[in-house]
């Protein structure tokens, strides 16, 4: 499983001209399934998302977490982290999870964030989503497991 990351001063996701999912200071996250991920990857991946100390504390330093800026996270779908472009032209996606697998992992994924008591908004799996990202730093990290 991979999750890039990128801290956000706000972020959405338009479906068919229609926001579907809007968050203020946060993460986005772009998370792409391989077949080999399950639940103990994107419990994982979750944690780790949670604990990130990227924010900016009083003294400049990023010192703090999602959860000490109340921040929110939006979550989007995206097999394309698995392309790989090495040979020729056109990437290969065989490595993504196929969409049976991977949905309902995207969406365990999200339900652990919001265990952890976080507001999370998302995508639609599999459409075409446009995503507005105001990068905040810009702070950006990719997060593999």
């Amino acid at each position: 499983m991979r999750a890039l990351i990128q801290r956000v001063s706000h972020a959405s996701v338009t479906v068919d001209e229609k926001v579907v999912g809007r968050i203020g200071r946060g993460f986005v996250v772009l998370l792409g399934v391989t077949h080999a991920d399950g639940r103990a990857e994107a419990e994982w991946i979750a944690s780790k998302i949670a604990g990130l100390r990227v924010f900016d504390d009083d003294a400049g330093k990023m010192n703090l977490s999602l959860a000490d800026v109340d921040g929110e996270l939006l979550v989007v779908s995206q097999f394309t982290l698995y392309g790989d472009a090495r040979k020729g032209r056109r990437p290969s996606f065989t490595e993504a999870a196929v969409p049976e697998q991977a949905e309902p992992l995207v969406d365990y994924f999200i339900n652990q964030l919001r265990e952890m008591g976080f507001t999370v908004a998302s995508g639609v799996f599999g459409a075409h989503m446009d995503v507005s990202i105001h990068n905040d730093g810009p702070v950006t990290m990719l997060i593999e497991r």
